[in-house]
């Protein structure tokens, strides 16, 4: 359960939505030691539960301060973030069109060491934020 609610602060799930990922993600899964052979994902009301119950005893925030010292004394940090990948939709580089002039909402871009025109879109892609064995730092 430990596991499980690190997973939601973490991945910042709702108790529903880690429900559903545990279910969805077999690496989700075996971080939390859940094999669906054996034992089903605990449903979102227990989640809320084990919540409530660190909440009232004020144990979340002293599992999570002793879990950073232990990342940060192996060299690792739990940072979320956004990959932002910049896809360049091409556009003709002539002039030869009835006004005689390039498209104003076009230009000239470099991805990499290649230069391109047209239009460059920024997508952003949620991150995990840690993919490394966590539990064996965790149970040292």
């Amino acid at each position: 359960m430990l596991r499980i609610h690190f997973i939601q602060h973490w991945f910042n799930l709702a108790d529903l939505a880690c429900e559903e990922a545990l279910y969805d993600s077999a690496s989700l899964r075996s971080f939390v030691a859940i094999d669906l052979g054996v034992e089903s994902v605990p449903d979102a009301t227990t989640l809320l539960k084990f919540r409530r119950l660190l909440g009232q005893h004020k144990l979340g925030e002293q599992l999570f301060a002793k879990v950073g010292e232990v990342l940060q004394a192996n060299g690792l940090k739990v940072k979320t973030g956004t990959v932002v990948d910049a896809t360049i939709i091409g556009a003709p580089n002539s002039t030869k069109n009835a006004d005689k002039a390039r498209d104003p909402e076009m230009h000239q871009a470099r991805k990499g060491q290649q230069w391109y025109f047209g239009m460059k879109l920024h997508i952003g892609v949620g991150v995990a934020p840690l993919r490394r064995t966590v539990d064996d730092l965790i149970l040292k």
